[in-house]
């Protein structure tokens, strides 16, 4: 059903699928964000658990995931409540874009939104104000669109409380990736997971996909991931389940803390890698060459590794400009 924003009925029972309608900036129209309440008959459940896609438009790994969850949740075998939003900014969804094309704003640098602003900022403070007051868990689904590439991982950022800390890298084990992420919240600012964690919420994002593709491998991690999410914390019956094949390892975790791990592309060029994601690399180690086609008889320029660890980043395209972030080496944490 089309609703106004306040007109969402989040304790309606049973499953109800919305579209919400947020008016457009500068025409008669609106944005329909699609949102999916599930009301659990087995009883309350404090640890209500929240579910985004397509934060970012050109990311499908979790649009996908989600809309499955739409379909697949069963109110009368689940406690508690889950909120869904497979295409959270719909219009760079439809669009394909990483912004949203109605007001050029990224929705993951959006929050805590505003009431009174554009399209991006009403929705994120309709997140903030109305969504994650209803939740414990909240999980953002993220894959790299065309600027990153990423291996399979969950992510969060480092958290001083130290309760928050441990929850948080638990749930992040759920989905069952071969890294879990510790990285810079110095990057960018309003992002939907830095508003969550500072609500005292355990919050994760993850990257399961990139180059605007629907991988298979990251829509299973990130659907069956939410699946372990709600076993454990007993909105649904049975136990966690391992997702990788028997004999995986459990996953690594790692971490690019500091912001100087997040190393720029030091001029325009065309990106060769030679590294491949994920994989342990050693300090000088050759991870790629930056072309330049001004001249062909020119050296192409060498990028080195400036630290040993693991690469868990690495530019998409091949068009890098000077200032995007190049690579990204996370060491391990050992404990």
């Amino acid at each position: 059903m089309i609703v106004e924003p306040q007109a969402v009925d989040f304790d309606r029972p049973g499953v109800t699928h919305y579209q919400v309608a947020f008016p457009l900036d500068g025409t008669w129209g609106y944005s329909l964000v699609p949102l999916t309440v599930v009301n659990g008959a087995l009883g309350r459940n404090a640890n209500g658990v929240l579910v985004f896609g397509g934060t970012h438009g050109n990311e499908y790994e979790g649009q996908i995931a989600v809309k499955r969850l739409c379909r697949d949740l069963d109110p009368a075998r689940m406690a508690g409540r889950v909120v869904l939003m497979p295409q959270l900014s719909e219009s760079a969804c439809v669009a394909n874009t990483r912004i949203s094309p109605v007001d050029g704003v990224n929705m993951n640098r959006a929050f805590p939104g505003n009431a009174r602003g554009t399209l991006s900022a009403r929705i994120a403070h309709f997140v903030t104000t109305r969504v994650f007051p209803l939740g414990r868990v909240v999980i953002d689904l993220h894959s790299g669109g065309r600027e990153g590439a990423f291996p399979l991982c969950t992510s969060f950022h480092p958290i001083p409380d130290a309760a928050q800390a441990a929850e948080i890298e638990t749930v992040a084990r759920l989905f069952d990736p071969p890294f879990l992420f510790i990285y810079s919240s110095a990057m960018a600012s309003g992002l939907l997971t830095d508003e969550a964690e500072a609500l005292g919420k355990i919050a994760i994002g993850g990257e399961f996909g990139a180059g605007e593709t629907a991988d298979p491998v990251g829509i299973r991690h990130a659907y069956e991931g939410v699946w372990n999410v709600l076993r454990h914390y007993g909105l649904v019956e049975g136990p966690v389940r391992a997702i990788r094949p028997a004999g995986a390892a459990a996953p690594r975790l790692v971490a690019a803390a500091e912001l100087a791990a997040y190393v720029p592309c030091p001029r325009d060029g065309v990106w060769e890698p030679l590294a491949e994601l994920g994989a342990a690399v050693e300090a000088g180690e050759l991870l790629g060459r930056l072309h330049d086609f001004a001249d062909q008889a020119e050296a192409p320029r060498e990028i080195r590794a400036d630290r040993a660890g693991y690469l868990l980043m690495t530019h998409r395209s091949a068009r890098p400009v000077k200032g995007q972030t190049l690579f990204v080496i996370a060491q391990e944490v050992v404990r």
